[in-house]
Order: structure tokens, then sequence, then C-alpha cells
């Protein structure tokens, strides 16, 4: 079957993640592609619903943030000092 060569621009990390996803299933990027643009052919849409997120602005920051290793507390020993940098936090605003 003929092909033809499509390029486009993703974020870096979400390309990583899916990609390690595809590894896992034994397939390459290329070829989830492919099986995404058959279903899409094939169910003539989206082959899954489109929702909007269900997280506001500051939780996105927050995901986000941890994803990549910003702004985070401890490592803590305990939970006892967990708890105390947490409420040294709320009271420092």
């Amino acid at each position: 079957m003929p092909t033809t060569t499509m390029t486009l621009k993703i974020d870096p990390t979400i390309k990583a993640d899916a990609e390690a996803v595809f590894a896992d299933l034994g397939m390459t990027a290329s070829q989830a592609v492919a099986v995404f643009f058959r279903q899409v052919a094939l169910q003539s849409g989206i082959p899954f619903p489109l929702i909007k997120p269900k997280f506001n602005a500051e939780t996105r920051t927050a995901i986000e943030d941890a994803r990549l290793g910003r702004n985070l507390s401890g490592p803590f020993a305990t939970t006892e000092e967990m708890f105390a940098s947490i409420f040294a936090e709320d009271a420092n605003g």
C-alpha cells in the first residue's frame, strides 16, 4: 500500500509519554497514528469523546509543576515533618 509523509508539531514530553505507551503495546508512533487515522475514517469522526478538562487553571498548573518537578516540597522523613511544612506554608501565605 502506498504511503505519504506527514509532519506534525507536538510537545516533546507528550510525545515521549505517548511513545512509551506505544512501545508497551508493541507499536511505533507511526503505527499508532495510522490506527488513529483508520478509526477516524471508519467512525467518520474522532474515535473517543472530546470533553472539557475537569481541572481549573490552578489545578492544571499544579499538575504540570508536579510533572516537571517544579515547586515541590520534601522529601520528608516523617509525616510529622510533612505536616509541619504544610502548616508553616499555610501560616506564611
